[in-house]
């Protein structure tokens, strides 16, 4: 409880220090359990639609699509999770990231099951992803939210990507 009090100027307990400020994630649903993505990542979701397969891409890369003139890689993350690739939905979305790459900032997708809400979640109410009983490795994490009398599993953006899918995705080299 000291903790979460200040010390007023004559060395009394002063009021309860102010919370952080709740930061905003994006909740969704991918093979029943509830995720949370933090919102500064997201550019936007759209819906679900044709993918264009590209030869010799990872396995957790679905494909591409075309996002106004760019080429954007679509991450299924069930299979980037370890698991069974997603069945398609009409509830299906992608949701389109920016992540910090070592060359500089990177577009890509992610597919879910399904966005539910933008929620706020106190830094307080988000603890640390625990070492064991997930079924995801612990570089994904961010840590478990509490939202109201339910979790959601908070995830780390700038992981979802490995270095190998990373590098695939790099742009080649100049020829000329």
């Amino acid at each position: 409880m000291a903790g979460l009090m200040e010390m007023n100027t004559r060395g009394g307990l002063a009021s309860p220090a102010p919370r952080s400020a709740p930061q905003q994630y994006l909740t969704f649903v991918l093979g029943g359990e509830t995720y949370a993505m933090g919102i500064r990542s997201i550019k936007e979701v759209i819906q679900y639609g044709a993918l264009t397969q590209v030869p010799l891409m990872p396995g957790a890369i679905r494909g591409v699509i075309n996002l106004r003139g760019a080429v954007v890689p679509v991450i299924d993350l069930a299979v980037r999770f370890g698991q069974v690739p997603m069945e398609i939905s009409r509830r299906s979305c992608i949701v389109i990231l920016e992540v910090d790459r070592e060359d500089g900032p990177a577009v890509l997708g992610v597919i879910v099951d399904q966005v539910k809400a933008v929620r706020e979640i106190p830094a307080e109410d988000i603890e640390p992803a625990p070492a064991f009983g997930s079924a995801l490795r612990s570089e994904f994490l961010g840590g478990i939210g509490k939202v109201g009398d339910d979790f959601v599993i908070v995830l780390d953006v700038d992981y979802v990507l490995s270095m190998e899918e990373r590098e695939a995705m790099a742009p080649l080299p100049d020829q000329t």
